[in-house]
């Protein structure tokens, strides 16, 4: 049987889409103007019949953000001067008796781009002429209420101080232009920027090994992340329950906090982001802040889970301000905890100490599950996963008695690994019992502790 083909990029279909703008705004400027007696445009022009939302994905996006005919004729106004800014030249036509642009068109002049760029007041010219009633309903209904801005597919910029709100620039984002036209949303690049990260796994959910209370918790936050949508649609529920999860991950290095956010993402289909906390601490008062609106707004529209390691460095108790310096790090400290109690997905905050996190923060937790050293039968476990097929091991090998002698994580478990890997390459001959000795000393000696 021949697998499904994806949705194509939507083409052709944006090609009508723009064809219908062009005839819509001719026939908005002429019956404006008085130059012919049509009926109302928009009611003379209905949008273009779109194909299966199976075969199309501009068909798909506009049925899952459920786009009505006028989100559709904004949204193409917005992408006309990335796709066909000549379609709106005849903005460009000047009033005779001022000797200057029409007012009632609005739109902005680029500095390098010769073409007409649209603003708010553009479209409400082209869905309203100069209907104030009409005016006055899409003012409010288009950018407060509307699904393409729900959907963050089209954004209007600040106007200038003391200018009217609509005379800022009709955009469509970066990330949303790239999904219309390619049928993809590129990911960031990691930046001082965007001080986030994708982190992945090949491992899979049975990889894990952890105790039966661990796994029972984080089945209950697999559970909200497949229900979820459906929970927050239920009213009864949404009336008491706030959108969002939020989990902290506590114990020591290496016993599967960053692996266990990884597989919660793989097994139900979110994207996994570690936030870099080094970077986002500027010296530069605002700066933070900016830069993490970017990551948990992106974070947010995509559905992705932000996971913060080591975060108790930032999240920990707030000293008491004594210098510009102390309460510039408390207002960034009060700000990261005001965005996560806002975020509406998923949030997993590792520390070593669970007492390092301010209480005043933790009660805003759904769930904080201990990830504690595995006992033997874990360390077991782990020690004949890590080793399975990697390497030829010698007769001498006791993965029991090494699990009960030698109190390790797993993340110790896999440096061991590495080391007998490269020792096997190095010799050509099986790993043996003193050669994973010398690799667990040597994990050892990192925390000062001895065989």
């Amino acid at each position: 049987m021949a697998l499904k083909s994806p949705p194509a990029a939507p083409g052709s279909t944006l090609a009508r889409e723009l064809d219908w703008l062009a005839e819509t705004l001719d026939a908005r400027v002429k019956r404006y103007f008085g130059l012919e007696t049509a009926p109302d445009a928009p009611a003379e022009l209905p949008a273009p019949k779109l194909p299966s939302a199976k075969t199309d994905f501009f068909a798909a996006l506009v049925a899952r953000e459920q786009l009505g005919r006028d989100e559709r004729l904004v949204l193409a106004l917005a992408l006309a001067p990335y796709l066909r800014p000549q379609l709106l030249d005849l903005f460009f036509a000047r009033n005779s008796t001022y000797d200057r642009p029409f007012t009632e068109f609005g739109g902005l002049r680029g500095k390098g781009h010769a073409g007409f760029l649209p603003t708010g007041e553009t479209a409400l010219f082209l869905l309203a002429g100069d209907d104030l009633t009409r005016r006055l309903h899409y003012q409010t209904s288009l950018w407060d209420e509307s699904p393409l801005a729900a959907a963050r597919l089209v954004q209007l910029s600040s106007s200038e101080p003391g200018e009217p709100p609509l005379s800022g620039g009709l955009t469509v984002p970066p990330d949303a232009l790239a999904l219309l036209t390619t049928g993809e949303r590129p990911r960031p690049h990691y930046s001082l920027d965007f001080p986030a990260q994708r982190v992945t796994t090949p491992l899979a959910w049975d990889d894990l090994v952890l105790d039966y209370p661990v796994l029972d918790q984080l089945e209950e936050m697999r559970t909200w992340l497949t229900h979820q949508d459906d929970i927050m649609a239920d009213a009864h529920l949404r009336r008491h329950l706030k959108p969002g999860y939020r989990a902290l991950f506590y114990g020591p290095p290496g016993t599967g906090k960053t692996l266990t956010a990884c597989l919660l993402g793989q097994a139900t289909g979110h994207e996994v982001y570690r936030v870099d906390l080094s970077m986002i601490v500027s010296k530069y008062i605002g700066e933070t802040e900016k830069n993490l609106a970017r990551v948990f707004d992106t974070a947010e529209r995509r559905q992705w889970i932000l996971f913060f390691d080591e975060a108790d460095a930032l999240f920990g108790k707030r000293s008491t301000a004594t210098t510009a310096n102390d309460r510039h790090a408390n207002q960034e400290i009060a700000y990261l905890l005001q965005r996560i109690e806002d975020f509406a997905g998923v949030i997993v905050l590792a520390s070593n100490l669970k007492g390092n996190v301010d209480e005043a923060f933790a009660r805003r937790f759904q769930a904080m599950i201990h990830f504690p050293l595995p006992g033997p039968a874990e360390r077991e476990k782990l020690w004949r996963k890590a080793f399975a097929k990697a390497v030829p091991l010698a007769p001498d090998v006791d993965f029991r008695a090494l699990a009960e002698q030698y109190k390790v994580a797993g993340g110790a478990i896999i440096n061991v690994l590495r080391y007998c890997v490269l020792v096997h390459l190095q010799r050509a001959q099986p790993v043996t019992a003193d050669d994973l000795r010398r690799g667990l000393q040597r994990e050892l000696a990192k925390e000062g502790k001895t065989a």
